[in-house]
């Protein structure tokens, strides 16, 4: 029997799939309560059932009920970009994010976040991290956009203070504008605050020590991009003679409170930084391949018991290509040299993407596993598909052949927020239309600076051997 969207509508309902995801792997035979948005029980199929004889069983029949992916480093407000980062060299942001962000309006911002956030939720991400944006006007915007859409979001405010006329009296005005951040959203059910420092060279060494002091008080995660790109290490070296992990760690910057993205480039002596310290890395391999000096080593933080989630950077919102990815880059960039076909095993990436991730970004208490107690961010899978027939190792094929048109229901909060990759209580594709109308005009009005010709272009050039003969591609 086919299943209906209606059968989720209500205030409670009885799973029994064939099987659920939970920490230690998938089980069979099991069924799980949802009540009130959150996991209320969990068991084998007859004892719950029997614990709750009120309740019409929903049998879900080859699917998969599995935690949501948690996407532990993203821009919301770059969706309109995407694709004009394809090709160019690192840092980006300088030439593309910074002048693209720029030059967004709230009405902008609403619909760029919108966007991102609608790309999340049809690639199983139930919560994402929020980097902050550079936009003009504070996060109202990007938080209702999320809100809107049913995502569940850390939302970051950046707190950088250089390049102002008068750094001293602009770190007063930002700390205000922080704590009222804090302030705002501390009690939301979906948006979680968080604070954020674009790159340690963008703030001074007090308003990194404030910042990091702040939400160690709060409770929340201070983020930056840390040691991502070969540029931003010398730059580093150049100004303080420290490499930019190791400022933030002479700082005291680091701590459990604290979510680095990237971390590609670390010495030995700055894993043993962030080990120390129990800090957190997103690892971004997506952007690693399309944009990356080098690969962040997550099998020797894991090795060394360093938290990691992983991150898509913006890049591509498919929880199941980043799981493929991140397997991928690490046995390319690692296992290869020393023979190590397993790299993580399959369970690895997973886990990373789902509990170890609500674990790197201070949501653990609330998300990323199916557990009594825990915000039902969940997705339902369909199985009983030629890609994963016969079945050996489920939880590795979810990571190498998993996909993302095999999930049929997205729920955060216990609430139905996508059904076959669209929502059913608003108009994605007005939104769509609405974009596509826009979008153009906003990248026309930023000052974008792009150095690798598009695609067409290349190819012209390719073909024309006096050029192929005088220029290396």
């Amino acid at each position: 029997m086919d299943l209906d969207p209606e059968q989720f509508a209500g205030r409670e309902f009885l799973l029994v799939p064939d099987h659920v995801m939970l920490r230690d792997g998938p089980v069979g035979d099991h069924a799980l309560l949802i009540a009130d948005g959150k996991f209320r029980d969990l068991g084998p199929s007859a004892h719950v059932m029997k614990r709750n004889p009120g309740l019409q069983a929903i049998r879900l029949e080859g699917k998969l009920v599995m935690p949501g992916f948690i996407d532990a480093h993203h821009h919301l407000t770059q969706s309109f970009g995407k694709a004009l980062a394809f090709g160019e060299p690192s840092e980006i942001y300088r030439r593309i994010w910074v002048p693209l962000e720029g030059s967004l309006d709230d009405n902008l911002i609403a619909l760029t976040a919108k966007l991102a956030a609608l790309e999340a939720l049809r690639g199983g991400f139930t919560t994402v991290v929020d980097a902050g944006t550079r936009a003009k006007g504070d996060t109202t915007a990007v938080a209702e956009a999320a809100k809107q859409v049913g995502l569940r979001c850390v939302l970051g405010f950046i707190c950088n203070d250089l390049g102002a006329a008068e750094p001293r009296a602009q770190r007063g005005e930002i700390l205000k504008r922080a704590q009222a951040h804090l302030a705002r959203w501390q009690s939301d059910g979906l948006i979680h605050p968080s604070l954020a420092i674009s790159i340690p060279e963008a703030a001074s060494d007090e308003m990194l020590r404030e910042v990091s002091s702040l939400c160690a008080e709060a409770g929340v995660i201070f983020q930056s991009h840390v040691n991502e790109h070969l540029a931003a290490v010398e730059r580093s070296l150049v100004q303080r003679k420290q490499r930019p992990l190791e400022q933030l760690y002479h700082l005291g910057a680091l701590g459990p409170h604290v979510l680095i993205a990237h971390g590609t480039l670390v010495t030995p002596f700055e894993l043993n930084m962030l080990r120390e310290t129990n800090t957190a890395v997103a690892y971004n391999p997506v952007a690693t391949q399309w944009k990356g000096n080098a690969v962040a080593p997550a099998t020797m933080m894991a090795a060394l018991g360093i938290r990691f989630g992983l991150g898509t950077d913006g890049t591509r919102s498919d929880g199941f290509r980043l799981l493929d990815a991140a397997e991928a880059t690490q046995r390319i960039a690692f296992g290869l040299e020393v023979g190590d076909f397993s790299c993580g095993a399959g369970w690895m990436w997973l886990e990373h993407a789902t509990t170890a991730a609500a674990q790197a970004i201070g949501l653990a208490a609330i998300t990323g596993e199916i557990a009594m107690g825990k915000q039902a961010d969940f997705l339902i899978v369909d199985l009983d598909v030629p890609e994963m027939q016969p079945s050996w190792d489920l939880t590795w094929e979810l990571v190498r052949l998993g996909n993302r048109d095999q999930i049929i229901g997205v729920f955060v909060a216990g609430r139905l927020r996508l059904w076959r990759g669209w929502p059913l209580d608003w108009d994605a594709k007005a939104l769509m239309r609405t974009v596509a109308k826009t979008a153009s005009a906003a990248v026309a009005a930023a000052p974008i600076q792009r150095i690798h010709d598009r695609s067409t272009e290349h190819r012209s050039k390719f073909q024309d051997k006096s050029w192929a003969r005088s220029r290396t591609i």
